[in-house]
């Protein structure tokens, strides 16, 4: 199982523990709830705090991800 972590305007979502073996799999578990849909196309991901753009990325049992949605600040 891998942990997935949501964080800044998605931390009101709780954290999930998936049977998952690629990135492209999260997708498509994720992407089944409305509310994640939107962000998806615009998040960064992280394999454990390593930001992973391809979606055929291996996981394994333990690993952490999270989903880094788009931030503005100053």
């Amino acid at each position: 199982m891998v942990k997935v972590e949501f964080l800044g305007p998605m931390s009101y979502i709780p954290s999930m523990e998936l049977e998952v073996n690629t990135l492209q799999e999260l997708k498509e578990v994720l992407g089944k709830d409305s509310a994640l849909q939107q962000w998806l196309e615009i998040s960064a991901v992280a394999v454990n705090d390593e930001i992973v753009e391809n979606l055929s990325h291996p996981l394994h049992n333990g690993d952490k991800i999270a989903l880094l949605p788009p931030v503005c600040g100053g």
